[in-house]
């Protein structure tokens, strides 16, 4: 029986095709979870928290599993002054979710800002947290974008 939780009640209230994909429980890094599901590394995005140093909403941006987010580069492509990145209990605590299985999908309606790198526009399809550890959702990229209102950036 494949897993159920808010996000893929979500997805299936939509009608957004999606697949399931479930992993070991215990916390894997994207590129884990690529070796995992044996797919290359590019198609799996993970979510990084992202603090502003003025007042507001952390920022949830996906990357490649392959990349790490330039706060620079970040903080111009959306035009802010300074990106903080918090520490693993800080964006767990922010979130309300484990690190592993921190998902847009699994925050909506909580005022996040979510965006993805622009290297997303290049796939059709990428697979990203499911909204809780060991819980892996390969959609489209578009669905994605349209679902959680993200804008692309460059972030890396």
């Amino acid at each position: 029986m494949t897993a159920k939780n808010n996000v893929t009640r979500f997805l299936d209230s939509r009608q957004i095709p999606y697949q399931v994909f479930e992993l070991p429980a215990e916390k894997h890094s994207a590129e884990e979870t690529a070796a995992l599901l044996g797919v290359p590394p590019e198609i799996v995005y993970k979510t990084i928290v992202v603090g502003r140093e003025r007042k507001g909403k952390p920022i949830l941006c996906m990357v490649p599993a392959t990349a790490e987010v330039n706060l620079k580069t970040l903080a111009r492509s959306l035009g802010e002054k300074k990106l903080l990145l918090p520490t693993q209990r800080e964006a767990e605590s922010l979130t309300g979710l484990q690190a592993g299985g921190i998902s847009p999908l699994a925050l909506l309606n909580k005022g996040f800002q979510v965006c993805v790198d622009r290297s997303a526009e290049e796939r059709e399809r990428i697979h990203i947290s499911g909204g809780q550890r060991g819980l892996n959702i390969r959609l489209a990229v578009k669905d994605l974008v349209a679902a959680t209102g993200a804008i692309w950036v460059e972030a890396r």
